[in-house]
């Protein structure tokens, strides 16, 4: 990679100026990157509207975001689990009906690490069916909202794409055969990856005016790993959180507000922690994988998402000539 074009330090909110009249939607922002990254728009008079599947713990990170910003700041919660395609089609009805502009649909939340293999209430791999065909309706359901304000989707991946399998298992998405948390997860992330640089090469094909990025969070502390992972990954995590290498959350938020916010961004790319194994460091653009960016994957994954979720994007078809 060349040097950073964010300078030294890489990019940090001191580039942020007033994104008051901005609105960001933000899934999974009660804790962790989410909250740390609606806390910083917030701060700089951005409206924030988060999208969380726990009511409780929602009221809780308004009231920690108020205590903090003033009573003015302009964050709101709808309800939504990615877990259920139902739960995502009403609360993207709810933000449709409420919701005056969208100036960067946030995909943040992400479930990792499930010690033993569980289902979503579509019968979907629950880390495949959250973390990807979650939002994969969710993007589909607000493209045009967000297209009316030619604003961004943010795609949160992971460095996990690097490990698993490095491949679509078209065979076997729920891993019934071969389930292995990190394999699945790294799965899911893969999935999300190739589905937001797909959308960008659809939306180009289609003259639409919506930007993709995706960025990596590195290793943060934050509360990915919890009480579904198995108890040596929770003992893993907890010792790895003690290194220097791993950073805040509030760090771990910076790429998914770089790519929601800054201009003359790079599509085809990756931003994220440029330090030691990307897990900390500057933020900047990161070396991408080839095969995250292999078409001929990308389209059935396509297919395989639209009827699983059992929407479809006319909108963005890939053109005969190019099938």
């Amino acid at each position: 990679m060349n040097a950073n074009e964010f300078g030294k330090k890489g990019w940090t909110p001191e580039r942020l100026g007033s994104l008051s009249g901005k609105t960001y939607l933000i899934t999974g922002a009660n804790a962790g990157a989410g909250f740390e990254a609606a806390r910083i728009l917030l701060s700089k008079g951005a409206e924030v509207v988060m999208l969380n599947r726990n009511e409780q713990k929602s009221q809780k990170a308004i009231e920690q975001l108020k205590d903090q910003l003033g009573t003015d700041a302009k964050v709101s919660f709808i309800k939504m689990d990615l877990a259920s395609l139902a739960s995502v089609r009403q609360a993207a009805k709810e933000v449709i009906e409420t919701v005056p502009k969208i100036d960067a649909l946030i995909c943040n939340a992400a479930v990792a690490q499930i010690a033993r293999q569980e289902f979503t209430e579509d019968g979907f791999e629950s880390q495949l069916g959250i973390n990807h065909y979650g939002h994969f309706l969710l993007v589909n359901l607000l493209f045009d909202k967000v297209e009316q304000s030619k604003g961004r989707i943010v795609v949160v991946g992971s460095e996990g794409y690097k490990m698993g399998l490095k491949t679509i298992q078209f065979g076997d998405m729920n891993f019934d055969k071969n389930y292995n948390p990190m394999n699945t997860y790294c799965h899911s992330k893969l999935a999300q990856m190739m589905f937001a640089y797909e959308l960008q090469n659809r939306i180009k094909e289609a003259g639409k005016e919506v930007k993709v990025y995706v960025c990596h969070p590195g290793a943060s502390r934050t509360s990915l790993i919890n009480e579904k992972a198995s108890k040596r990954d929770r003992i893993l995590f907890s010792i790895m959180s003690l290194l220097p290498i791993v950073q805040s959350a509030e760090k771990g938020a910076y790429p998914e507000v770089l790519c929601a916010t800054e201009e003359n961004l790079k599509q085809e790319a990756y931003y994220g922690p440029t330090g030691v194994m990307n897990w900390s460091g500057p933020v900047g653009e990161c070396k991408l994988e080839p095969f995250v960016l292999d078409r001929e994957l990308a389209r059935k994954l396509w297919e395989v998402s639209e009827k699983a979720t059992g929407c479809n994007w006319n909108f963005l078809s890939v053109p005969k000539h190019l099938t």
